[in-house]
């Protein structure tokens, strides 16, 4: 267990030596959080370059599991095609439909590298045990799952430090599934993932200096997805730690992105379309604060992560019940009647009297507003662009 502790020490502290140079480097590269519209939660540019020092930590999982077997090779060619597509992205502000297409491409090299799901187990009480997929429906079934929860965290990346602490708590809860499995290389590579989260968020939690962008939320999706499929023979016995306890593990990210394309399309918008709806925002809108809301949704995390290694043990009613409770949870921050294209701009719902945190998000909304009538006014009139688009 000691070179598992070294992994997430070393892994942090790379990370957060080099943060402090990404966030030199973003302005001369023009890796900038420009605050453009009512979504944004900061008054200020902010630099948007920290997956380079994120995968930089990440890197020290791959050097003390070197020489490392096929699938850790895809996974980590997965993770540069990954990498590069998001820092484009967060330099050119790629078309979602592009990003997506280079996430299914990463997706399908891990397929090729023999990170597959090949199967599943039969929860009927008739027929096989085990349900084998053709190869076809593999890829797809593979694709799927990777795709989504690459997406799933980069969707969460809402609010100062939620995606990097979220994805540290989830993947402290994989590694601890993965050795209680006996999987001991993939829980030294996601202890060091997750020990780059833990160095970026010291400069990444409110007030954050540098954000992680697309190509570190991106990266750590990918990283959760991927390492979860690593098995010496894709088959029955790694099913539940490739998908059921990751997927319950990542709750929140999972239902938030599923929420975002429901309501959506509901509401006949594209499902592409950015919008105020996700959890974070409702919560904003009801006066929590950043950090409250923050801290909250890691609680949540922190919860839903129990659940998983309950579940890992065979504790299944245990288990249930932790993710009944944050169910109930979810509940009351969405907010009742808080309608997706309706959600208020932080201050605007609820605010606490004499809230030091509270009066900070009044006054960046005030200088928000006051940026965009300033822009208004000096605008030549031209059509009005579209919504910057989420990738589904």
């Amino acid at each position: 267990m000691i070179r598992e502790v070294l992994a997430f020490v070393i892994a942090a502290a790379v990370t957060a030596l080099l943060t402090p140079l990404c966030i030199k480097i973003a302005p001369k590269i023009g890796a900038m959080d420009i605050p453009k519209d009512s979504r944004r939660m900061h008054n200020k540019p902010i630099p948007r370059f920290g997956g380079i020092a994120i995968f930089a930590g990440v890197l020290v999982g791959f050097a003390m599991i070197y020489p490392f077997a096929t699938q850790y090779r895809g996974i980590l060619i997965g993770s540069v095609m990954i990498l590069v597509l998001g820092i484009i992205d967060d330099l050119t502000d790629m078309p979602p439909k592009v990003k997506f297409l280079g996430q299914i491409a990463a997706a399908v090299v891990l397929w090729f590298f023999s990170l597959q799901i090949r199967g599943m187990a039969n929860f009927l009480p008739f027929g096989p045990r085990y349900i084998s997929f053709h190869t076809a429906v593999s890829v797809v079934v593979t694709v799927f799952w990777v795709v989504a929860i690459t997406n799933a965290v980069n969707l969460i990346d809402g609010l100062d430090g939620l995606a990097a602490g979220i994805s540290c708590i989830a993947c402290i809860a994989v590694a601890y599934s993965a050795n209680y499995t006996h999987r001991y290389s993939p829980c030294l590579l996601i202890l060091s993932v997750a020990g780059a989260a833990f160095g970026f968020l010291l400069f990444n939690f409110h007030p954050a200096k540098i954000f992680m962008g697309d190509a570190g939320s991106m990266l750590f999706g990918f990283l959760l997805a991927s390492v979860s499929l690593v098995g010496d023979m894709p088959n029955k016995s790694i099913t539940l730690f490739s998908t059921l306890i990751p997927m319950l593990i990542l709750g929140l990210p999972i239902f938030d992105e599923v929420f975002a394309i429901v309501r959506r399309a509901v509401s006949h918008k594209p499902i592409m379309q950015a919008d105020k709806g996700h959890i974070h925002h409702r919560m904003m809108a009801q006066g929590y604060g950043q950090r409250r809301t923050v801290f909250a949704l890691y609680i949540i995390s922190a919860i839903l992560g129990i659940a998983g290694i309950l579940w890992t043990r065979r504790l299944k009613l245990e288990a249930l019940i932790l993710t009944a409770i944050v169910g109930c949870l979810i509940y009351v921050f969405i907010g009742k009647g808080i309608e997706s294209g309706q959600v208020p701009y932080v201050g605007k719902a609820v605010r606490i009297e004499n809230d030091p945190e509270t009066a900070e998000e009044a006054a960046l909304e005030e200088a928000v507003a006051a940026a965009e009538a300033e822009n208004a006014r000096t605008a030549e009139p031209a059509e009005e662009a579209p919504a910057k688009e989420d990738t589904p």
